[in-house]
């Protein structure tokens, strides 16, 4: 049966009795056929190239607290007796352990710098700042106090640009270490005019100050030469910035108000007459001082936890946002709430062991955040071509451990 809305194919033309139908001989001679067009060649996959298949290679960390409880104690004990020289062996043995059990398929990470250089750099950058430390303790010596901040003020873009050097130069993977080419302009910009702009905004273009700094950090990184790219935008870090303003604001009304009312009902219930009491001269005496490092510790610890989601929340939105060569994206699937409780938790777990909990604390913090990684390749990490990096300096490295400058990554 026909379907009447399809078309109905023409009925074949038969040629009227007598007319000769048209034979080989009847077609045109040669000369008369007009030239076959020139067609564009149908556009095919080149040979050997076919859909990129992307693999997926996971973080893992092997590190136990009881094996890094020994090598912590060691360093601890060889730092106090010999006054600090040791502390640069210390860093070194540190951060071989944490490296050398970071694995992405099945290869691990090596920390290969030199404690020498970290020795030398720790001195210049000690003596630079306990002058400064002493320089403020004296009147007469006033101005050269102010003259070594500047110095330092001035020299701090360049100290972080050399510290991401010498850490990634000193970083290796597969044999292959990694390398930093930001220049000097570039620090400038991102640790300078950001860090300036941000202070003198009150704060509103400290988004963009950490926009600059991991846009800074991933875009000079190299493996082999690989580069790196940082694929993120300023908005979301606006995002972040309000939700730890959030945090701290609500933390704070919720803790502080009913301290408060159970402070008021207190005094109430201990004959204090809040009508005609004194007011100013409870502001010199021994309970308003109580109440008032209360609440300061108060501010500070919420301060802290504010401040520990920022960090979180940035460096998984950065790890999701960073390529290296067109070819590796790396991903994050930690939770920045559960890093924020990981930290509370650690921090409250060292204050009651005096310090005994770091090594597990630091264990439980890094295996939560390593195992949130993932590396994404369409290629074979061992693909990458070999390069070479420019001089390192240790100076910026022992400036961030020394003044505890945070590079917030």
């Amino acid at each position: 049966m026909t379907d009447p809305a399809l078309p109905r194919t023409p009925e074949p033309t038969v040629p009227a009795p007598g007319t000769a139908v048209p034979g080989r001989h009847d077609l045109p001679s040669a000369p008369e056929r007009l030239p076959a067009p020139e067609l564009p060649a149908p556009e095919l996959p080149a040979p050997g190239l076919a859909a990129p298949h992307v693999t997926t290679y996971p973080v893992s960390f092997t590190g136990s607290t009881g094996e890094y409880f020994r090598l912590w104690i060691v360093n601890a004990a060889l730092s106090v007796v010999t006054l600090g020289i040791y502390l640069p062996w210390a860093r070194v043995r540190n951060r071989q352990y944490f490296y050398g059990h970071t694995w992405v398929d099945g290869q691990n990470f090596e920390y290969r710098a030199d404690p020498l250089k970290l020795l030398r750099s720790y001195v210049v950058v000690g003596a630079l700042f306990g002058a400064f430390t002493l320089t403020q303790q004296s009147e007469r010596l006033w101005g050269l106090s102010v003259l070594i901040g500047l110095v330092f003020a001035l020299l701090y873009p360049w100290l972080v640009a050399q510290s991401m050097r010498f850490q990634a130069v000193n970083t290796v993977h597969r044999g292959l270490r990694f390398h930093f080419d930001g220049s000097l302009k570039g620090a400038y910009v991102a640790y300078g005019a950001a860090n300036v702009a941000a202070s003198v905004s009150s704060g509103l273009a400290l988004p963009w100050a950490w926009f600059m700094q991991r846009r800074y950090q991933i875009d000079n990184l190299r493996y082999g030469s690989a580069r790196g790219l940082f694929r993120g935008d300023v908005a979301p870090m606006y995002l972040i910035a309000l939700t730890g303003v959030g945090l701290l604001v609500g933390a704070g009304l919720l803790l502080g108000v009913p301290a408060v009312v159970t402070l008021v009902a207190w005094m109430a219930g201990n004959g204090f007459d809040l009508d005609s009491m004194d007011w100013d001269s409870l502001g010199s005496g021994l309970f308003f001082l109580i109440f008032v490092a209360v609440a300061y510790v108060i501010l500070i610890s919420l301060n802290g936890v504010a401040w520990q989601y920022v960090r979180a929340a940035t460096m998984r939105y950065v790890l999701n946002n960073a390529e290296l060569g067109g070819v590796v994206r790396t991903g994050a699937t930690f939770n920045p709430w559960r890093v924020v409780w990981i930290t509370v938790s650690n921090g409250a777990a060292q204050l009651l062991t005096l310090g005994l909990a770091t090594p597990w604390a630091d264990i439980r913090r890094n295996r939560y955040l390593l195992e949130g990684v993932s590396v994404r390749a369409i290629a074979p990490l061992d693909d990458f071509a070999r390069g070479t990096g420019g001089p390192e300096s240790a100076l910026g490295e022992a400036a961030t451990e020394l003044l505890d400058i945070g590079l917030g990554f």
